[in-house]
């Protein structure tokens, strides 16, 4: 997968909107809460759920991501060789997490 079919996959998802903060690096939110972070040489950091983590972590595909493990949140080293259907699906999975926790005001004002 390409740093752009990332972009793309990830603003495709209801109300997500992207921001360059921290250095460069390329936010993903959807009601002002991140659900995934693309950093430069095509390293990425998602929120996934409890069983996608340990099973992630533990089979070596992805490592704690530094500061967010607690929350839940996986680190990938680079995009190159990953099946861009798949990485779709883990920023829609993100994505689906971050929103059911929003208020119910705010999903209703995102359309969610």
């Amino acid at each position: 997968m390409t740093p752009e079919a990332f972009k793309d996959a990830a603003l495709a998802l209801p109300a997500a909107t992207h921001v360059v903060q921290w250095g460069g690096a390329d936010v993903f939110k959807v009601g002002g809460k991140i659900f995934a972070v693309l950093g430069l040489g095509g390293a990425f950091s998602i929120k996934v759920s409890d069983i996608a983590y340990e099973a992630l972590t533990e089979s070596g595909a992805a490592r704690p991501a530094p500061y967010l493990a607690r929350a839940k949140w996986v680190a990938f080293d680079d995009l190159d060789g990953l099946d861009a259907a798949e990485v779709a699906g883990w920023l829609a999975n993100a994505h689906a997490l971050v929103a059911a926790k929003l208020t119910r005001a705010v999903k209703r004002e995102l359309g969610l």
